[in-house]
Parts: C-alpha cells; sequence; structure tokens
C-alpha cells in the first residue's frame, strides 16, 4: 500500500476528484486529503476527508507527510504558477515543497487561460522538475467555452497515478530490451579497454519497464550493481557480444540502449598475459560495430529505438542532436559528463530527452526517476507509431 498526498485546489473540477480518491483508496493506497479554502468553496474538506476514510483532525501537519506520491487534481493556472516558482501560502503549495518523490499534476482551467504564455512557461519550468502532467482535455468547460482546458477523466489520472507507484501495467504485451553498463575489449589475458559505465541507469530502466508490465530482456555489459529480479539477463561482456545478442533480440517494441560500448578495440589481442617490460607498449584500435545504427537502419515496423549519449558541456549536446538522425532513432537521452555528481559512478543522474519533436530537460534525480521519465516519453512514441 502507498501513501499518497491529495492536493485539491479551487475549481469547478474539485468535483471530479471526489472520483479520484474514491479510486485510490479502492486500489488500496492511504490518501491524505489536502483542500484548500478556495477548493473547499466547490467540495467541502470533510467530504474528502470521509472519501478517503481519515478523520479531519487526525493530523495536524498532514502538508509534512511522508509519501510515495503527491497528486494535485485540479491544478488551477493559479497553483501551476505557485507551485514553479515555489510559492507556500496553503497546505498544497506547502506539501508540494515539503514532499520528495514524484509528483502528477492535473491542470483544469479556462482554455484562454491555458494558452497565455505565462501558463506555458510555468508549465515547462515544471516538467524541468520531472513533474508528470495529464491532461487537460478538450471540452466544453464550466463557463460554455470550448476548447482545452477540461480536468483529464479520474480513470486517466488514476492509471497515470499507477504507473509512478510502479503498479500500472502499460507496458503489458510489450517486449523491451535494455542494455546496460560498459563493454570491456581484452588487449590480453587480464587487461581491457573499458568505461566507468557502473549499469544503473540501464538496470533502472529494465526495472521500470518490468514493473510497467514488459517482457524484458537485459543485455548486461560488466555491471557493478544487481540486475532486477523478474527479467531475462544474457551477460555481454564485449562489444560483439552484445551485437549478436542485440541481433537474437532485435524484434523488441522498444530497445533501450543505456549500454556504454567501447568505441575501439585492440586489434591484436594476447591470449596471455603480456609481462611488464621498460619499453613502451604501442597499441593500435580499431572501431567497433555501431550496434545503434545497425538498429536504425534494420528497424522492425512500429519498433522505438532509445540512443544514449554521454558527452561534455553544450558541444556534446550539441553532439547529440546530430545523433539522433544520424543514427535514425526515436529519441537521444544526452547526460553530461563533465559532472562528477551525475551519470558515471553517481546514483543521480540529469538528462536532456532529444527527439525530433523537441527538447525535455529532466533536471537531477535518481537514476529510477529519470529511468521513469524516459521511459514515459517512450511510451507516448510508442502510442505514436500505433
Amino acid at each position: 500500500m502507498a501513501r499518497v498526498l491529495f492536493g485539491v485546489t479551487g475549481g469547478i473540477a474539485a468535483y471530479k476528484a471526489c472520483d479520484l480518491v474514491r479510486l485510490l483508496v479502492k486500489g488500496g493506497h492511504d490518501v491524505v486529503p489536502l483542500v484548500t479554502p478556495g477548493a473547499d468553496r466547490f467540495v467541502r474538506a470533510r467530504t474528502f476527508a470521509a472519501l478517503a476514510r481519515r478523520s479531519p483532525a487526525e493530523d495536524p501537519y498532514p502538508h509534512l507527510t511522508r509519501a510515495d506520491l503527491f497528486v494535485v487534481a485540479p491544478a488551477t493556472a493559479n497553483t501551476l504558477a505557485k507551485l514553479a516558482h515555489g510559492l507556500a501560502d496553503n497546505l498544497v503549495t506547502e506539501a508540494a515543497l515539503a514532499h520528495r518523490g514524484p509528483t502528477l499534476v492535473a491542470p483544469a482551467m479556462n482554455p484562454r487561460m491555458w494558452a497565455n504564455p505565462a501558463t506555458r512557461a510555468n508549465l515547462e519550468i515544471l516538467r524541468a522538475r520531472g513533474t508528470v502532467l495529464v491532461g487537460p482535455d478538450e471540452g466544453e468547460v464550466a463557463e460554455g467555452e470550448w476548447g482545452v482546458g477540461r480536468m483529464a477523466e479520474p480513470e486517466e489520472i488514476y492509471a497515470r497515478a499507477r504507473t509512478l507507484l510502479g503498479e500500472s501495467e502499460t507496458l503489458l504485451g510489450k517486449s523491451v530490451l535494455v542494455t546496460a553498463g560498459g563493454t570491456r575489449e581484452p588487449l590480453d589475458a587480464v587487461r581491457f579497454v573499458g568505461n566507468r559505465s557502473s549499469g544503473r541507469m540501464g538496470v533502472a530502466l529494465a526495472d521500470t519497464a518490468r514493473k510497467r508490465g514488459a517482457k524484458v530482456t537485459l543485455l548486461a555489459a560488466n555491471l557493478a550493481v544487481e540486475p532486477p529480479a523478474g527479467v531475462d539477463v544474457i551477460p555481454t561482456t564485449t562489444a560483439e557480444e552484445m551485437l549478436a545478442a542485440v541481433r537474437a533480440n532485435r524484434g523488441a517494441d522498444l530497445v533501450l540502449m543505456a549500454a556504454a560500448v567501447a568505441d575501439y578495440r585492440p586489434t591484436d589481442r594476447s591470449d596471455d598475459k603480456r609481462p611488464k617490460a621498460d619499453a613502451p607498449w604501442q597499441v593500435t584500435l580499431e572501431p567497433t560495430p555501431d550496434i545503434l545504427a545497425e538498429l536504425g537502419a534494420r528497424r522492425e515496423n512500429g519498433q522505438v529505438l532509445v540512443g544514449f549519449a554521454a558527452d561534455r558541456g553544450a558541444n556534446g549536446l550539441e553532439r547529440a542532436r546530430e545523433k539522433l538522425a544520424r543514427k535514425a532513432v526515436d529519441l537521444i537521452v544526452f547526460n553530461d559528463v563533465a559532472r562528477d555528481d551525475i551519470g558515471f559512478d553517481a546514483p543521480d543522474n540529469e538528462v536532456v530527452l532529444v527527439s525530433a519533436s523537441g527538447e525535455t530537460h529532466v533536471e537531477k534525480a535518481p537514476k529510477d526517476r529519470i529511468a521513469s521519465a524516459i521511459v514515459d516519453r517512450a511510451e507516448e512514441l510508442l502510442r505514436e507509431r500505433s
């Protein structure tokens, strides 16, 4: 059972929030309602407390409750602005500053307010921080206008909440291929050319896809962490081994190429250990197979390909943009390895998702949350293909 902080802000769509609370409670979750004075004028706070099966006075600091998920539904334009800029003048916005974990927001407002540049800018700030947005939908709003502004239906919001809690089977029936870790290209019996990748990011991606119901195959290249339970693991030490395994599993619906595959390998490999000597050791390197490019050139129908680019700074991001077209993939995940606090050997990451339709900056967060953001975007691409 998960604990869910449930913020309700002032709008006519507050009545739909009642059904969402009911769905969460029926799903076995502990729901803590946080109702603003504006929302209380539409639906009384006591109603939400009753639906959540809680006493209204059982906790004097409900906004400081530690929770697995924070939901705001409906979220007015005013609340979006407060969330974006860190204002804290009611229980919901105070909870937003104190919460540590995934946040799900369901906007609801007049269509002209939704289209306003200020609202759009606030949405981009929230997206960059990893906030998950559901809706709004197009339709007739309370004041009689038609447009985008209606709060998403409770069932849709609930489905996304389950995804964030690791319960939704949005990838049920799909096959997902994930590569993780760093390949090692042998120099001799004990030495190799390699890299610093631990495999944490790929393992987090495999675990996220598994939790969403996918059949996951993980190609594990010298992982420094344990692979998740419930996935098929194939060890792939070198680039050649990984290429063979990718070819054998190329029919996957979604391919997430998170492994750091060595770009070069020694041309001459010794099966014995080369003894240390005073003379220099000159090593000639040759390119390894370009696995991602081969996948892009031989793409299966409807398949979504996600590549990764570990590079440095603004120049690295520009190379990631070029890589998107050159490798013929759907999404490139760029992370800046010039920083020590993210990427290689770190539990956190911060990435830019580069696609043909635009770029999304996902702010620094634990790698499991970054994995959720990446898989969310990959699912969107899968839906577009279908």
